[in-house]
Parts: structure tokens; C-alpha cells; sequence
């Protein structure tokens, strides 16, 4: 259900336009597929299969190393032992923290050996009798998690934009200051709305000191992940400003935003194909690589979505045609489609890139906090790397995610 837009419609707009592709369930009657319904909503990636540090190691005995690869880069090491069961030898996990992760090869119908895995960590002088040392601060679990956290997102801020029929900027979009009734009800099903001055939890970037960001905004927690929604017409408003930057402030800086478009105000006629009734190039935004745009009619709302060409593609898939009768069920569906939009958008070039740099700058200053801590005595055995049965879970965190 991805196709990109017709060049017909694309040659007299904005040329960065063509970096969008769109999904929209409709397009698969062009195929000739049958009508269904949306695939299961599973998260991609989940928590507990990344965050293997937290999972696996804190809290548990374990040793932390700290060295210098044959390259000259610092990395981190974590090992853990766990239950072997019936297995004869002792049972390891294993996280290596560089800042580019290591590709192991995959075969569906051949497990990868130890030797094999080992051979990946060739760069890493076991034998050295300086490197690696052995961490023994009990501030290195805070800050192993820090690095494990460049991953992706635990927590989510989205941009909830209301937009008027003929609207075609950003700037009439954000310069709406009442909105209608459909689009409170949709602000509902996306959560709750909370009290900003006092408000405890996830924030999002909001001021929850001085109403500096408005008053109220609208909150919500799925699986584990808390949602903070930057809602345009909840944001400050300035009738001096006509760019509304308080508000682009925010929902410009958001990976993904959702695009209301409220038809209770002109009806568009049954069955528009939703893409046609708004241009991603109508958002000036750097930033925003997603785009899900809604549609309300009576009881029924409608959903695509735009992407830019760079992401890859990510569930779960909208169902021919895109509606949704149950508002349960949209609101579960649109939840997992947006939090897997902003993790697919963590690998494209744009974004890997700033995080191997925030992840290499990290590691470097983290290097340098505890190479010269006399706390670290302690060198690794040449043994402990050869002699054991690693368990074949290393993870790389962004740090180091195994791909396959």
C-alpha cells in the first residue's frame, strides 16, 4: 500500500514534494487486492528486545570494562553470567558499546558459533595487560543507560496540527485559535488532556512551570511509552506573529505530526483520497519525516499517511479502504503506527548520523571520566574471552544493535 505520488501532481509543486512517499489503503484496489482489515498493531522493536542493559544486566552482578580498540576508539563492555541449564559450560551475555555497530551475518537454518561471534570483536586486545580495565564506580550502570538510551525513543512527543479545508501553510494552520467539536472529540481519543504547572511526568519539552507553553495539553501512556501531543490550538498564540513561531517551536521540531483536517467546516465529497487534500510541502519543517493525516466523518475517521522516501517502510498497514469504525481500535492503530513512524525514522542517514556523533561524543567523554579513575584495577583475563561459552545474544545497542 506505498506508492509514490503521481509525477502529474508533483510537477508544479515544490521539488522536495517527491521525497514523500504515501500509504493509503485505497491504493490497494489498484492492485487488485481484496478489502480487509488493518494488520495486527504490534511495536516494532519493542522496549525489552532493546534495551538489553536494562533488561539483562542492571541490578544483576555483572562487570563493566573500559578500553581502546585497535583503531584507537574508546568502547564499553558489559558481561553478565547467567543459568547455562543443562549446559555443561557457563553462560554469558555480552554488550560491546562503540559507535557503530557491528553486522553479523544471518542464516535462518545456521546458528552462528562462538567462534564466529568472537571473531567480530577481533579489533578488541584481550591479552593487552592494560586494555581493557575494569570498572568498579557505581555511577557506570547510570551512565551505560544513558548510552543504551541513543537507541531510539522510550518516550514520545507528537505534533497534532488543526487544519481548515483550503488552508496551504503552515502558518494558516498554526493560526487557528478555535477548533471544532470534531476535533476536541479526536484530541479525546488521543488521551487525556493534563494541567501543565505541576504536571510530574514525561513532558514532551512543555513548561510545566509558567504556562510559558500554554496552559493544557493533551497526554496519554501505551505500553510502558508516555505521549506527550503538541496540540497547536493548545499552544500560545500570537496575533502579532504570524508565523506562530511558539507554536512551530514545538511541533516543527517533531518527527511526526498529525494532520487533522476538519471537514464539519466544508464536507469534502464521499470517498476523497485523503493525499490529495494535503501537500507535506505546505509544512515548512527540516525536521518532520512523518505526516498522518485525519479525516473525521460522522462517525467514522480516515487515515493516510506520509513519509518521507528516506524512512523505511514500518507497521502495522492501513486496511483497504483506510476507515475506522471503532474508535478503540483507531486509537490503538494510529498509537502503534505513530510510535513505529518515529523509530523507522531513527535509522534514516539524517538521524543515525547525529546519533553516531552524540553516541561517539558520549563514549569519548565518558572514557575520559573513567580512564583516569583509580577505582579501575582490575584487567580482563585473556581466558574470559576464549574459554567461555558466550551466549549468542551480543547486543550493540545503537550502539551496537546485531542486525540481521
Amino acid at each position: 500500500s506505498l506508492f509514490q505520488l503521481p509525477q502529474s501532481e508533483l510537477d508544479n509543486i515544490d521539488p522536495n514534494h517527491k521525497r514523500f512517499r504515501v500509504e493509503n489503503g485505497e491504493s490497494l484496489a489498484e492492485k487488485d487486492e481484496v478489502f480487509g482489515s488493518p494488520s495486527t498493531p504490534i511495536l516494532e522493536n519493542p522496549e525489552h528486545q532493546t534495551r538489553w542493559y536494562f533488561k539483562y544486566f542492571l541490578g544483576k552482578l555483572h562487570q563493566n570494562y573500559v578500553g581502546i580498540d585497535a583503531e584507537k576508539c574508546p568502547y564499553f563492555l558489559s558481561v553478565v553470567s547467567q543459568d547455562s541449564g543443562h549446559q555443561a559450560a557457563p553462560m554469558y551475555r555480552a554488550i560491546l558499546f562503540r559507535k557503530q555497530k557491528i553486522a553479523l551475518p544471518y542464516n535462518g537454518n545456521q546458528k552462528l558459533t562462538v567462534k564466529q561471534i568472537l571473531a567480530h570483536f577481533s579489533g578488541i586486545d584481550a591479552t593487552s595487560t592494560k586494555n581493557p580495565k575494569e570498572i568498579f564506580a557505581a555511577d557506570i550502570q547510570k551512565d551505560l543507560l544513558l548510552l543504551e538510551e541513543q537507541e531510539g525513543s522510550v518516550n514520545f512527543k507528537f505534533g497534532v496540527v488543526y487544519m481548515k479545508p483550503g488552508q496551504r501553510c503552515d502558518d494558516e494552520m498554526l493560526s487557528n485559535e478555535e477548533a471544532s467539536q470534531d476535533f476536541e472529540d479526536f484530541l479525546d481519543v488521543l488521551g487525556e488532556r493534563v494541567r501543565l504547572r505541576g504536571w510530574d511526568r514525561f513532558r514532551g519539552g512543555l513548561d510545566v512551570k509558567g504556562d510559558m507553553t500554554g496552559k493544557y495539553s493533551v497526554y496519554t501512556l501505551y505500553e510502558g511509552h508516555e505521549i506527550m501531543f503538541h496540540v497547536s490550538t493548545l499552544l500560545p498564540f500570537s496575533k502579532d506573529n504570524r508565523q506562530q513561531v511558539e507554536r512551530k517551536r514545538h511541533i516543527g521540531n517533531d518527527i511526526v505530526n498529525i494532520i487533522f483536517i476538519d471537514q464539519s467546516v466544508a464536507p469534502a465529497p464521499a470517498h476523497t483520497f485523503l493525499p490529495t487534500m494535503f501537500d507535506p510541502t505546505w509544512i515548512k519543517s527540516q525536521f518532520t519525516h512523518i505526516f498522518a493525516v485525519v479525516t473525521k466523518a460522522k462517525q467514522t475517521y480516515r487515515l493516510a499517511i506520509f513519509c518521507d522516501e528516506n524512512v523505511p517502510p514500518f507497521g502495522p498497514t492501513l486496511p483497504n479502504p483506510p476507515e475506522f469504525n471503532d474508535v478503540n481500535m483507531f486509537r490503538e492503530f494510529l498509537l502503534v503506527k505513530l510510535i513505529n513512524a518515529e523509530k523507522a525514522t531513527f535509522q534514516t542517514p539524517i538521524f543515525s548520523q547525529k546519533r553516531e556523533r552524540t553516541l561517539e561524543m558520549l563514549i569519548k567523554d565518558l572514557h575520559e571520566d573513567y580512564i583516569g579513575d583509580n577505582k579501575m584495577v582490575c584487567v580482563l583475563c585473556v581466558c574470559m574471552y576464549v574459554c567461555m561459552y558466550v551466549y549468542t545474544c551480543v547486543c550493540m545497542c545503537v550502539l551496537q544493535n546485531v542486525s540481521a
